[in-house]
């Protein structure tokens, strides 16, 4: 009787054990690929699955975004300068029977992949390119990478560059070139602003030109200015319409000075 009771006991556990191995949960993010002695035969999706114990095996397969965080690559730009450029990459597998099918480890397959074409992208541009236009780099790397990891059934989303080490001495070299770029800037905007200044003061000369009262107001300004600032010099104002005849005066040409002499002295010879 107690041999048959342990008989029994040991039947019950492996039918417990064959039972257990048969029945899977699947959840929502998660599909499974079943082999039957070897031979894929279907994918089955979230919720309770029946396998038949030793015959069946099943692989899962999540199918939700996975962050790849690329390790630290050494890079030569296109104008010899050395870099090390880290990067993070988001894929998800979209066909999970080609992603345990066609490739034995996706994951370390879509890695090494985005390691290689960071490399060969961006040593085809220059340190300038790679420091300025990083959206377009992004949008190379994911469009070469995804097309060589879509036979795998992973679809790669984004790409981008997180880091980008200078060495020191172009760090540097950029800083110079920076620093020359910003006084090439102030020389180009204080040259355009004598530029504007001195065409809108000869406006303002035509201006007064045709109304000569609005050169006395510029005149009473001045004054005004003057008297408001504290210096020691004394100003007497004086009316412009004095200055009028000292000013015809002194326009006149001496030729026409000595030819009226001379006309005088005729007159008093005859």
């Amino acid at each position: 009787m107690g041999i048959t009771a342990i008989v029994g006991v040991v039947v019950a556990v492996i039918v417990l054990a064959a039972l257990s191995s048969s029945v899977r949960v699947l959840r929502e993010y998660e599909r499974g690929v079943v082999f039957r002695l070897g031979r894929l035969i279907d994918l089955k999706n979230a919720g309770l699955v029946l396998l038949i114990p030793v015959v069946d095996k099943m692989e899962r397969v999540s199918l939700r975004i996975i962050t790849l965080k690329v390790p630290p690559q050494d890079v030569i730009t296109r104008d010899n300068v050395p870099v090390r450029v880290t990067a993070v990459a988001y894929f998800r597998v979209i066909d999970a029977n080609k992603a345990i099918v066609e490739v034995e480890d996706y994951f370390a397959a879509t890695s090494q992949i985005a390691q290689t074409s960071l490399r060969a992208v961006l040593g085809k541009a220059e340190l300038d390119t790679l420091l300025a236009e990083r959206e377009r780099l992004n949008e190379d790397l994911q469009k070469v990478i995804d097309q060589q990891t879509e036979p795998w059934g992973v679809k790669v989303l984004i790409v981008e560059i997180k880091d980008v080490d200078v060495p020191d001495n172009m760090k540097r070299a950029i800083a110079r070139q920076a620093e020359a770029e910003r006084e090439r800037r102030a020389k180009v905007i204080n040259a355009e602003g004598e530029f504007q200044a001195s065409a809108r003061l000869a406006d303002a000369a035509d201006v007064m030109g045709r109304n000569p009262s609005t050169l006395q107001l510029r005149y009473l300004q001045t004054l005004t200015e003057i008297s408001s600032a504290s210096s020691t010099t004394a100003v007497i104002p004086l009316p412009v319409n004095l200055l009028g005849p000292l000013l015809t005066q002194q326009g006149r040409p001496r030729d026409a000075g000595h030819a009226g002499d001379s006309r005088d002295a005729a007159e008093a010879t005859g």
